[in-house]
């Protein structure tokens, strides 16, 4: 049997994948799925942590500069809200402020980090406590602190 057009017909289609062949990248799919989701899982939480140092170094330069304008770091109390507004007394302060998007950074897990000045380990310190928000802790928990970065 011939077509004009098409040459033989044979009656089979042999076009797309077998079952088989389906079966075998589906196979091979699930091996590397079962591989790589660990791996990519605990990147989520490394890159949290790794913001939240970034972040504590970005504030730290920040404080430096209001330093060097005003004198002297802002008090607890003033916080680093003294970075964005201009805190009451203070003379020499930057017009626009000290960090780039004019508003105070949240840590990764969306809380606000820890302001004291004078510090226990320095000038100032800051922390951020981690995905639970509470002092101390291990893994994703732990407190992450500017006076204990590298």
């Amino acid at each position: 049997m011939f077509s004009s057009a098409t040459g033989p017909v044979t009656g089979t289609n042999d076009k797309g994948f077998t079952l088989i062949e389906l079966m075998v990248v589906i196979v091979i799919l699930s091996i590397l799925a079962v591989y790589m989701a660990p791996r990519l899982v605990g990147r989520d939480d490394q890159a949290r942590q790794l913001r939240a140092k970034v972040d504590i170094e970005a504030l730290e330069t920040a404080l430096k500069l209001y330093r060097l304008d005003t004198g002297r770091y802002p008090t607890t109390q003033q916080g680093m809200e003294a970075l964005v507004e201009q805190p009451e007394g203070v003379s020499n302060w930057r017009e626009g402020g000290y960090l780039e998007k004019k508003r105070l950074l949240k840590d990764p897990w969306g809380n606000e980090y820890v302001y004291l000045s004078p510090g226990t380990h320095g000038d100032f310190d800051i922390i951020s406590y981690g995905a639970d928000g509470q002092p101390g802790g291990e893994g994703v928990d732990a407190d992450i602190k500017s006076w204990e970065l590298e």
